[in-house]
């Protein structure tokens, strides 16, 4: 992963996840650095990601919650030409592996519901080798630790981290950062 956003990560361990134009409103004004774009379509991406980033955040785009555009690798090549986005999100492996070769960061979204999911891991990594990968839902620590100890990449807790308690849990697991559409959780 780039040093800088490593750096950025570790300085800023709040992730904003916005899933509608309210969140996008509050987030502008809010402390968190790093925002996880979390709904739009191909008509208002553009815009959503340029008001990020003239607030001076950094800005990701989960591919997967588009509207309006086809699921396939040819959407982060038309993120690049269309959008100023420093990342891309997916829980598709072949997604993330295209948006690396775009020159985007790249953060591979996993839900591990149980330990199918959780040995699948070194498959997608190996297809995807993402930047950071996030672990959903983020609220349990046990799993954020087999993770980091499994994996040489910095985790992402996101989903269901509601309050402080799971921000520090999580964090305290090893976690480098955590994502939450939650606003009470981004001043934490």
């Amino acid at each position: 992963m780039s040093s800088n956003l490593q750096a950025i990560l570790e300085d800023n361990p709040v992730i904003a996840g916005i899933k509608n134009d309210a969140g996008l409103e509050a987030v502008l004004t809010s402390d968190c650095k790093i925002v996880f774009i979390l709904y739009g379509n191909i008509l208002n991406i553009g815009d959503i990601v340029k008001k990020i980033k003239a607030s001076g955040k950094i800005s990701f785009i989960n591919v997967d919650l588009l509207e309006g555009l086809s699921h396939k690798e040819i959407v982060v090549q038309y993120l690049k030409e269309h959008t100023k986005a420093d990342g891309i999100l997916s829980s598709k492996a072949s997604m993330i592996r295209a948006a690396r070769a775009q020159g985007f960061y790249t953060i591979h979204r996993f839900f591990l519901i149980d330990s199918f999911s959780f040995h699948n891991l070194d498959k997608q990594i190996d297809i995807s080798q993402p930047d950071c990968i996030e672990i959903l839902p983020g609220c349990m620590p046990k799993v954020i630790s087999w993770v980091i100890e499994k994996f040489d990449l910095p985790v992402i807790a996101g989903g269901l981290v509601c309050e402080k308690d799971d921000v520090v849990a999580a964090l305290k697991a090893g976690a480098v950062a955590i994502s939450s559409t939650n606003t009470a959780v981004w001043s934490v």
